[in-house]
C-alpha cells in the first residue's frame, strides 16, 4: 500500500503540474508532496481499512484513488485560505476527517502551532478521529458533542465539507460562535444555485475560488456575516 501511495501522488502530482498552470496549483502540489511524505501512506489504508467495518464515507469513492483524488486533494486546496493567525481552526462536521485531519497533516509539515477541532457526535468515527490523529501525532482535538447545542465557540477558520446546506451553516455560526476568522464552504454541483438562494437572506463579505479538482465545484471564503433584516427582503 505504502509503495502504490508514493507512486500515485508522486505521478498524480507530475502529470497536473504540466496541465495545470498558476502558482495556486503549484503551491497546492508541493504541498501535497509534504503530505505523502508525512501522512498521506497511513491516511490513505487507515481510511479504507476503518470504511469495511463502519460507513465513514460513501462506498462509491473508497477505492485508494478515489480517496487520494476526491477526499485528500480536495481538502488539501484549500490550506492558502486558512487563517495561520490564530491559534486553532475548527471542522463543524468532520466525518471521515475531510478536510480536518488533512488541513492538521498540512499545518503541522508547514510547522504552523495552531489546533484543529473536529467536533464529530459520532461514537464510532470520533474514535476513527482520534486513532488517526495519534497515530499521525497531529495537534487536534476530537469533540464528540452535537456542535449545534455549543455556544460561545471561538475559533479562527471554519470548515465546512459535505456537512449542512450553507444556509444552515450560517445560521449555526451566526447563533453559536462568538468570534471567527472565515468560513470556508466547499460547493459542489448544485452549489451555484444554493448560493444565489443564500444571498437573498444574508449579507456576506465573501470571496470565490475554482476548485483545483473539479470543474463543476468552487470554494467560498466568507470573512463576514449579517443576516437581512425583514425590510431588506422585502426591497430584494
Amino acid at each position: 500500500v505504502r509503495t502504490y501511495v508514493r507512486t500515485y501522488v508522486r505521478t498524480y502530482v507530475r502529470t497536473y503540474l504540466r496541465r495545470r498552470k498558476g502558482p495556486a496549483w503549484k503551491s497546492l502540489c508541493l504541498r501535497m508532496l509534504k503530505i505523502r511524505i508525512i501522512g498521506l501512506q497511513k491516511t490513505v489504508p487507515l481510511l479504507a481499512g476503518k470504511n469495511e467495518k463502519i460507513n465513514i464515507m460513501s462506498n462509491k469513492y473508497i477505492k485508494k484513488n478515489d480517496i487520494i483524488q476526491r477526499h485528500i486533494v480536495d481538502s488539501a486546496q484549500i490550506i492558502d485560505i486558512v487563517d495561520f493567525n490564530s491559534n486553532t481552526t475548527t471542522d463543524i462536521g468532520s466525518g471521515s476527517g475531510m478536510p480536518g485531519i488533512i488541513i492538521a497533516i498540512l499545518l503541522k509539515s508547514l510547522k504552523k502551532d495552531i489546533k484543529v477541532k473536529l467536533y464529530e457526535k459520532s461514537y464510532h468515527k470520533s474514535h476513527f478521529l482520534r486513532d488517526v490523529s495519534t497515530k499521525l501525532n497531529l495537534k487536534t482535538e476530537i469533540i464528540q458533542k452535537n456542535i449545534f447545542e455549543e455556544k460561545k465557540l471561538e475559533t479562527g477558520t471554519i470548515m465546512s465539507r459535505a456537512f449542512k446546506p450553507m444556509p444552515v451553516v450560517l445560521d449555526l455560526v451566526n447563533e453559536n460562535f462568538s468570534n471567527f476568522s472565515n468560513i470556508i464552504f466547499f460547493m459542489g454541483k448544485s452549489g451555484r444555485e444554493i448560493f444565489k438562494n443564500t444571498l437573498k437572506d444574508w449579507d456576506l463579505e465573501y470571496s470565490e475560488k475554482k476548485s483545483l479538482t473539479n470543474k463543476e465545484s468552487f470554494l467560498i471564503n466568507v470573512k463576514k456575516i449579517k443576516r437581512k433584516n425583514k425590510t431588506q427582503l422585502k426591497k430584494n
